[in-house]
C-alpha cells in the first residue's frame, strides 16, 4: 500500500476500499476504465469542532 503521506500531483491514486450509506463496499481498482472517478475528504463533516 501507499504511504498517503508520500502523495504528489499526477500520481496514481491507491486501491482504496469504502462503504457507502448503504453498506454496499466499492474498490476504488473497480472503476479503473469504466467510469471517472472524484475523491474528496471532508474530515470535519459531521464532527462537532
Amino acid at each position: 500500500m501507499t504511504d498517503l503521506k508520500s502523495l504528489e500531483v499526477g500520481m496514481d491514486a491507491p486501491d482504496i476500499e469504502m462503504e457507502d450509506a448503504d453498506g454496499v463496499v466499492h474498490r476504488l481498482r473497480g472503476y479503473v476504465g469504466s467510469k471517472n472517478v472524484v475523491l474528496a475528504f471532508y474530515p470535519k463533516d459531521f464532527t462537532s469542532g
